[in-house]
């Protein structure tokens, strides 16, 4: 038996478990010789519970102290120990031991004078039948493991002995051996201090022992170790702390060799972790890896004082502590079996959205027939041309040099930013590396049947009917604005059509995920580059998803992000030069189109057309009814059931989705009316399609809603809904089949076959095209290689409000070549690296047929050109001084500033996309209180279906109504949740029945998103 025992309780917060601990300690069959308390910021009941227990020590602080420090405070109070046997039991106000904990550490001690540290088994608070943590040790990569945590008590640890170390919190240590190890080490104030003790014990000869018989009931509060408070800031917390106390034990543990190199790699490993924290969706993780690393590394003389202070006492090497490391067969294990957990916790919860069970294969079929006979013509092309479509270039490294910042091959050529849609080109071109411009036409090919696609998907999160998900998918492949942009050839309408759906879907989960989130960030910064007049709508609706999102808001915070790093460069740009609107302005070809009236946009037209109905049948229709009236009466229906969701129970996701369709009405209203491009002399009003399509979707969204709020009858309306929406467009479809639109089959070329043969030779052979205008002018621009591409267009170009030195060049060389001046040009001709002048040929106007031949005289007459003749494009002639490898035929390099923008976007990107990556793991944990998780979905109970309860109650055999049906049976979709009471189940995703696209971020406020999810 020890001469003396004291015990050091440090006390924090006072109370029940302060009261319960005191009593512990009296209760003990081997008592205490002395009771030593640190009281921090304690009151009155407090300092009064404490002075009834008669403490022979009492210091009082004014602010919390780490444990180590606490005990240190005063440990220093303390007599020297008198023998060796004399030791210190180190105690907090939630650890309460049972009555023979004492008693079996210093047996433990005294029967092993080897025996420098006794550790006890802490076993939950309320729950004393679960040990909580019981030793310490670390695995060969250093990473610190229980060796005993969270399991069932047993009895099967009662054989450990031997440890590295254990928690602080009811350690028995001798106090000889805590004064010449000076205590704990303050660089570890909450995480590994007791295992760093113990392995300096080790190193100085003596031995740390587990005691299973001396329980300890713990509460882990804080006062020792990282406690266990609930919440994910205290779970980075926690991992932060961890990670910069493991750090600082690899510095104070390595040999001297290697600490240099150690410190240097603390950072490069921050990365590399962070890339791995982004991979398995903790990225709230990262900024507290860079905190522990930059801490560790600007605090050297901690870790010079930690291996001062291990170096004094050490008397044996360190490989006598290699048995005591957890083996890696272990560690494998455990691994197995936490992702076994994560699997087990992931199985139930992914709700099976029976795709083909519930009409989503018809869909997909139909729509991909309707395709190909609409497109029939294009099945058999090489490409895709017409509206405002281009070829892309021919190869990917090209592709993606035109997606980043540099030289802009347009307008005669400058330095600038990408349009972020660029970057969409380059990643739809590289699925045909072989011919990205193949990929345009596919994307025609499967523009409908990816749309029908995203809007069944989109409708099987509002609702569980087969009829109201098929005709989400039917009307969102049939919308007008989709139509319009295919007929148009809009390639970013289009896209931002297929994509707007799934950006719903995303926005549904990315309250619970972060894989999600992330994809959400990447289709909002597609759907933005594509449509950048989109982007107040799509801010306003983030916005608003962010307030209604409760603790989810974290994860929505950052989907502007990718966004935002592609655009930065371009902001810059165009606020630098005085036109912050030009970033408005539709990427690709500006293309007039007629404005649509506000009537029209109403209707979803964004051609300027009544739904092509003044035209149909020979303008018959519109003889008999005005072609207004005619579309308007034709989509009544789908408009009236978008509307009449305000008054059913599902009004309040009903009035998000109006909300959306109000947002994109009025955007599109306002593009319409905006012109920030130009073409030529022309003003390019924005194309409203993209508008209409976020206007379309707050429509179906709404009209889903709306019938899926019918406890009968829905079906029947859901087809006169989608019959006569189908009907609408007819008109649109059958030109489209007959293909009297502006998107056709693509030209072999778009150059004259001389021009096209000198480019294989040299790709940057240059072609002055001259285009004559109706107002007796000349447009011209210089065409690289083979021709213009879609990927190489700007913005920046398109939004000039005037003409810079390079275009007055351009102009005042096309200017003379068409006119008898005598002007010499080779010095323009160099200039610029051309080789072709190209007259485009006229159309009927006499106006531009007046100028073109006035510019073909002059041009025969110019002995600077030769004629190389009459071509498919027009007439072709050929500069004399022409030189293949002129400097202005030759691409500039970029600025070295460059590099730096394209890295930083391709890091934002970079890890946007590592955080979508799935882990197969199963879902992350929800973190929401469970009042706001939705109970599990019951499998539906066929016995309960509308038809057989109708055909009971025909036959008297059922005539209850069904809230009277017997206790347990599963309730269908048509009766009330669960009960408030009934018990939620963890980890549960956002359930179905949400508001629509971003404004869907509401489901981590109420998952059930509308009244049914609450009202009985």
């Amino acid at each position: 038996m020890f001469p003396r025992v004291t015990a050091v309780l440090v006390v924090q917060h006072g109370g029940d478990r302060l009261r319960a601990t005191l009593d512990a300690i009296r209760a003990q069959r081997r008592p205490v010789d002395a009771l030593a308390v640190v009281l921090m910021r304690s009151d009155d009941a407090t300092r009064a519970l404490v002075e009834a227990a008669h403490p022979a020590r009492v210091v009082q602080v004014e602010s919390p102290l780490p444990f180590g420090d606490a005990v240190r405070t005063i440990e220093t109070t303390l007599d020297p120990p008198g023998t060796g046997d004399d030791a210190i039991w180190l105690l907090t106000e939630d650890a309460a031991p049972e009555p023979g904990a004492l008693e079996a550490l210093s047996a433990a001690l005294s029967t092993a004078r080897t025996a420098g540290i006794a550790v006890p088994k802490l076993v939950a608070w309320d729950e004393p039948g679960r040990i909580l943590r019981f030793g310490r040790s670390v695995t060969r990569g250093g990473r610190s493991l229980a060796i005993v945590e969270d399991e069932l008590d047993q009895g099967q640890h009662d054989d450990l002995s031997d440890v590295l170390g254990g928690d602080p919190a009811g350690m028995l240590v001798r106090h000889e051996l805590w004064r010449s190890l000076d205590g704990f080490d303050p660089a570890l104030p909450t995480v590994d201090d007791g295992l760093d003790l113990g392995t300096r014990a080790r190193l100085a000869g003596y031995r740390v022992v587990a005691v299973p018989e001396a329980r300890i009931r713990f509460a882990d509060e804080g006062i020792a170790g990282p406690g266990s408070v609930r919440g994910g800031r205290a779970a980075r917390r926690r991992a932060r702390e961890a990670r910069a106390a493991r750090l600082h034990r690899r510095l104070a543990w390595a040999p001297a060799a290697l600490v240099p190199l150690h410190w240097l790699a603390l950072l490069p490993i921050a990365i590399g972790r962070s890339v791995r924290h982004l991979l398995v969706k903790t990225p709230g993780a990262i900024p507290g890896e860079f905190r522990a690393a930059v801490g560790v590394m600007a605090r050297p003389g901690r870790v010079l004082r930690a291996r001062k202070r291990a170096a004094a006492t050490r008397t044996a090497r360190w490989s006598s502590i290699a048995p005591l490391r957890v083996r890696r067969d272990e560690v494998r294990l455990r691994r197995q079996q936490a992702a076994e957990a994560r699997r087990q916790r992931a199985r139930g919860r992914v709700e099976d959205v029976q795709f083909f069970a519930t009409g989503g294969g018809w869909v997909l079929l139909g729509a991909l027939v309707a395709s190909g006979v609409l497109f029939a013509p294009l099945l058999a092309a090489g490409g895709i041309a017409g509206g405002a479509l281009l070829p892309l270039s021919d190869d990917l490294p090209t592709l993606w040099r035109n997606a980043a910042y540099g030289w802009r091959d347009v307008d005669g050529g400058f330095t600038g930013a990408a349009d972020p849609f660029a970057g969409v080109l380059a990643l739809l071109g590289s699925t045909a590396f072989w011919n990205p411009s193949w990929a345009l036409l596919a994307l025609w090919l499967l523009a409908i049947p990816l749309s029908s696609l995203g809007g069944w998907f989109a409708a099987a999160r509002l609702t569980e009917r087969t009829s109201l998900r098929v005709l989400g998918g039917v009307l969102w492949a049939a919308a007008p604005p989709l139509l319009d942009s295919l007929a148009a050839g809009r390639p970013a309408a289009v896209i931002v059509h297929i994509l707007l759906p799934w950006l719903a879907v995303l926005m549904f989960a990315a309250a619970t995920s972060w894989a999600a989130a992330a994809a959400a960030s990447l289709a909002f910064a597609i759907v933005i580059a594509c449509a950048p007049s989109l982007a107040p709508a799509m801010v306003l609706a983030w916005i608003a998803a962010l307030l209604l999102s409760g603790r989810a808001a974290v994860r929505l915070a950052g989907i502007p992000l990718p966004a935002l790093a592609l655009f930065l460069p371009l902001i810059l740009e165009q606020v630098a030069r005085g036109t912050p609107l030009g970033l408005l302005a539709d990427p690709g070809v500006q293309r007039p189109s007629a404005m649509p009236s506000p009537g029209q946009t109403a209707l979803g037209q964004a051609s300027g057309t009544w739904g092509r109905w003044e035209d149909a049948f020979g303008g018959l229709v519109a003889a008999a009814v005005p072609a207004p009236i005619m579309l308007a009466a034709l989509l009544a229906p789908l408009a009236l059931t978008a509307v009449a969701v305000v008054a059913s129970r599902r009004y309040r996701g009903g009035l998000l989705a109006l909300a959306l369709a109000a947002l994109g009405y009025a955007t599109a209203v306002a593009a319409a009316h905006l012109a920030v491009a130009s073409t030529g002399e022309r003003p390019v009003a924005l194309w409203t399609g993209a508008a209409l399509s976020l206007m379309w979707f707050g429509l179906v969204a709404a009209a889903v809603l709306a019938l899926d709020a019918l406890p009968r009858g829905a079906v029947p309306v859901a087809a006169l809904v989608g019959v006569l929406a189908l009907a609408a467009v007819a008109p649109t479809l059958v030109a489209t089949a007959l293909g009297r639109t502006a998107v056709g089959p693509a030209p072999a070329r778009i150059l004259p076959a001389f021009v096209v043969a000198e480019a294989a030779n040299d790709p940057r052979v240059g072609t002055l095209r001259l285009e004559p205008t109706s107002d007796g002018g000349i447009r011209s621009t210089i065409e690289r290689g083979s021709g213009a591409t879609l990927d190489v267009q700007s913005t920046l170009a398109a939004t000039r409000e005037r003409l810079t030195p390079t275009t007055e060049a351009v102009a005042s060389l096309a200017g003379n070549l068409v006119s008898r001046s005598g002007y010499d040009a080779s010095a323009d001709v160099e200039r610029f690296g051309l080789s072709f002048v190209l007259l485009a040929s006229a159309d009927e106007d006499a106006a531009t047929a007046a100028v073109e031949r006035r510019a073909r005289v002059a041009l025969d007459a110019n002995p600077q050109v030769l004629p190389v003749g009459e071509t498919d494009f027009g007439t072709l002639w050929r500069f004399t001084d022409a030189q293949p490898d002129a400097p202005g035929a030759q691409i500039p390099g970029p600025p070295a500033y460059a590099a730096w923008i394209v890295a930083g976007q391709l890091a934002v990107i970079g890890a946007a996309l590592l955080l979508s990556i799935p882990t197969g793991g199963g879902r992350e944990p929800d973190r929401r209180p469970p009042h706001r998780r939705r109970p599990p979905r019951r499998p539906r109970d066929p016995s309960r279906s509308r038809r057989l309860r109708w055909a009971r109650r025909r036959e008297g055999d059922a005539a209850v109504p069904p809230s009277a049906e017997p206790a347990g049976t599963a309730p269908s979709a048509d009766t009330a949740p669960p009960a408030d009471g009934e018990p939620p189940a963890d980890d549960e995703p956002p359930a179905d029945g949400v508001p629509p696209a971003e404004a869907a971020a509401a489901t981590a406020t109420d998952p059930r998103g509308d009244a049914d999810a609450r009202e009985p």
